[in-house]
């Protein structure tokens, strides 16, 4: 999962230096930082369960 993150944060900060909401130094750092990619992992696998704790409660799986 590690390499897809690295992607997405590379297309990320890329988009957002290009619309001039952050600076070079900060997508360079955004999109290179291994904190970063492991905190957005750690988001991902969060939004992952709370989904799926949702669907548990709600009924919308087995």
């Amino acid at each position: 999962m590690a390499p897809l993150i690295r992607i997405l944060l590379r297309y990320a900060a890329m988009a957002l230096v290009t619309r001039g909401l952050i600076s070079d130094d900060a997508g360079a750092i955004l999109a290179t930082d291994p904190d970063v990619q492991l905190v957005v992992g750690a988001l991902i696998g969060f939004a992952t369960e709370a989904w799926y704790v949702l669907a548990r409660r709600l009924g919308w799986s087995k």
